[in-house]
């Protein structure tokens, strides 16, 4: 059974060609509330963690992979972080060029990620920390199966205002 490769889209490893996106992704004011980056990246910065990405999951505890659209056109990246092999759980994010958003992508490969996570990794759950107001994440992963398991209340402080961060839980049964 393929579990990297959908109708519309696939996930493949970071290649070196990507560090422009990467830089443009990283650069982005308006994601870093996401990522919890308050500082820009270089882009030698940048090439270094590309040279290291083949490294294994299980030795660095999180896995970037890309999101390739079926006309080889990248157009966002999912990421598989603190990794936990002994009690068999991790955090799964996304982001989708916003020119790509809202045509399934995102979708597909979030249903791809979940699928490699419980298949290949053989994780029990997987969870995704999401502001509040971040709407369509919250849609796109309750359409997936994702449950709301919590609130952290005053978690993030953006801008000087304090906001909520929900805890979304999917578990393999």
């Amino acid at each position: 059974m393929l579990t990297l490769k959908g109708t519309y889209c696939y996930l493949r490893a970071l290649e070196p060609e990507d560090l422009d996106f990467l830089y443009e992704i990283e650069n982005d004011e308006n994601v870093w509330e996401v990522s919890e980056t308050i500082t820009p990246y270089s882009k030698f910065i940048l090439k270094q963690y590309l040279e290291n990405s083949h490294r294994d999951i299980f030795d660095v505890k999180q896995l970037r992979l890309a999101i390739v659209t079926g006309k080889e056109e990248l157009c966002g990246f999912v990421d598989i972080f603190d990794f936990d092999p002994k009690n068999l759980k991790a955090g799964v994010g996304i982001i989708v060029k916003k020119t790509k958003r809202g045509k399934g992508f995102g979708a597909e490969a979030l249903n791809l990620v979940v699928t490699y996570c419980f298949k290949k990794l053989n994780l029990h759950q997987i969870y995704a920390n999401i502001s509040e107001d971040n709407k369509p994440s919250i849609s796109l992963f309750e359409k997936l199966g994702f449950k709301l398991s919590g609130i952290k209340t005053d978690w993030t402080l953006i801008d000087g205002t304090y906001k909520n961060e929900l805890l979304f839980q999917k578990i393999n049964s």
